[in-house]
């Protein structure tokens, strides 16, 4: 899944897709690198970031979306919380409702949800963006977030939605230290296991820079994500949402080639 934020503001690419022309030529590009779905965000939801209304967030997504709709099959994802904005991206030609709130942010988004009948992810995220990252505490991560993504699944399918179109995100770097992060990844299988597809969001996180302290800018974690993009992939996540849709590409071709090789 590759990333084209729409915004001026994202942790990683803020403002270099703000234009429409450069977006539209972003996704080209990660579809052209190998990419199977583009996940299209309007809002930033990185630590500390401003909610954006609705109108504005439409007017940064939909377009957008159309374009590449109307010259490709690639499947499409929508990075929103608001059941509004989802559903003008659907009617665009988005696949999927990608929600940092696991369908949470409005008691319509189940049923919203259920009536477009897209696929969702549902994303654990401890508060909100502009206070998620101040002391976030567990007591046991592995159980709270599986516990809460298993509820929110439910909650989803009592609304409608049915169950082969729901994904589990676990929500790296969403409300979460640098041990938290690393527990849940050592622990995927807890996730895999509950016969949702998992979608996992590792790329360029500051998590990496825990580990590696000259990871100090987002272009410094490119080795981190591909490690733990591979970890994810062994432990049978289904999708990851990367921004370098060609470096990982190349790294699951060269990690599938090496187990094929003795079989």
């Amino acid at each position: 899944m590759g990333v084209v934020n729409v915004t001026p503001d994202s942790f990683s690419d803020g403002g270099r897709f703000l234009d429409a022309g450069a977006a539209l030529a972003h996704a080209r590009r990660l579809i052209a690198e190998g990419a199977g779905m583009i996940d299209v965000g309007g809002e930033s939801t990185r630590p500390g970031a401003l909610p954006v209304c609705e109108a504005e967030e439409i007017a940064r997504v939909v377009p957008l979306i159309a374009r590449i709709r109307a010259e490709s099959g690639v499947r499409l994802s929508i990075d929103t919380m608001k059941p509004a904005v989802a559903r003008a991206a659907v009617a665009a030609g988005a696949d999927l409702w990608n929600d940092i709130t696991a369908l949470g942010w409005s008691p319509d988004s189940p049923a919203v949800a259920a009536e477009l009948g897209c696929e969702v992810a549902l994303m654990h995220m401890q508060g909100d963006p502009r206070t998620m990252q101040k002391d976030p505490h567990y007591d046991d991560v592995v159980a709270e977030v599986s516990g809460f993504l298993a509820a929110r699944a439910e909650a989803a399918m009592a609304a409608g939605v049915a169950r082969n179109k729901i994904w589990l995100d676990p929500g790296i770097g969403f409300g979460k230290g640098p041990g938290h992060n690393l527990d849940l990844l050592r622990r995927l299988d807890r996730l895999v296991g509950t016969g949702f597809p998992v979608l996992l969001g590792v790329s360029r996180k500051r998590f990496i820079r825990s580990v590696d302290r000259t990871a100090v800018e987002t272009g410094d974690r490119l080795g981190g994500s591909l490690a733990a993009a591979l970890w994810g992939a062994s432990q049978g996540v289904k999708a990851l949402r990367v921004h370098d849709v060609r470096e990982t590409v190349q790294a699951l071709k060269v990690w599938d080639a090496i187990q094929e090789d003795g079989r």
